[in-house]
């Protein structure tokens, strides 16, 4: 073999030895990456003296495809409460199924961050990491505004590849996923921890009211959960 023709091999082979270590290099470092899937969390109220207490779920299960989120919790196994977050609509929906009453309520944007400033948040970023259900999660202090001794930790993921999911949320800010947060609902707050993160394919009937759902106000639903 001549040299040059045996340097003009040997700079192919490892042309393509480099595209293929970058390819496979690339698809590593993105296998958690998921727009559509499940996420079930573990959940505790954080006070058990709240008139809503008993109502509280020990779980709850985040189904999400692209920018729309439905998470669903069920106590007693008769209470099922749920929100489906459309962040193309920018629209909260609150479902609850209780005996035989399917109710609805659909919250717009401008309601929902009405809502937020009453569990606004101070949300500090830390350097600081944890693994939380297979995902490497980062740590911000979090410290509620309308009342700065209350503090507590939460935990957020970008290996996930999911950016805007918190953008209607009091969590605005956090670019990513979150695997260990609190939030407040009517007047009852939870802590949740990501226990599970499965790829799955979500039909797009979950992200929708379904027919024998009767809509009503956000004032009809407070009023539902003033009765207990």
């Amino acid at each position: 073999m001549k040299p040059a023709r045996s340097i003009s091999l040997i700079c192919k082979t490892l042309f393509y030895s480099t595209i293929i270590v970058f390819i496979f290099s690339c698809k590593s470092t993105n296998e958690k990456a998921v727009n559509e899937g499940v996420i079930e969390y573990d959940a505790k109220v954080v006070d058990y003296n709240h008139p809503l207490a008993e109502l509280a779920p020990g779980s709850a299960t985040l189904k999400f495809k692209d920018d729309k989120f439905m998470m669903e919790m069920t106590a007693m196994g008769m209470f099922k409460n749920m929100y489906i977050c459309n962040l193309q609509n920018k629209t909260l929906t609150q479902m609850v199924n209780f005996l035989d009453m399917r109710q609805a309520s659909v919250d717009s944007e401008s309601v929902i961050l009405k809502e937020n400033e009453g569990y606004k948040l101070i949300i500090e970023e830390t350097s600081d990491e944890k693994t939380i259900a297979g995902y490497k999660c980062k740590r911000i202090k979090v410290k509620k505004a309308n009342n700065p001794a209350v503090t507590f930790d939460a935990y957020y993921t970008t290996d996930m590849g999911i950016e805007n999911v918190n953008e209607l949320s009091p969590y605005s800010g956090v670019k990513g996923m979150l695997m260990q947060y609190r939030l407040s609902k009517m007047g009852l707050e939870m802590e949740f921890v990501a226990k599970s993160v499965k790829k799955e394919t979500i039909p797009s009937k979950a992200f929708e009211i379904p027919e024998n759902f009767k809509i009503i106000s956000k004032q009809q639903m407070q009023e539902f959960f003033n009765q207990f």
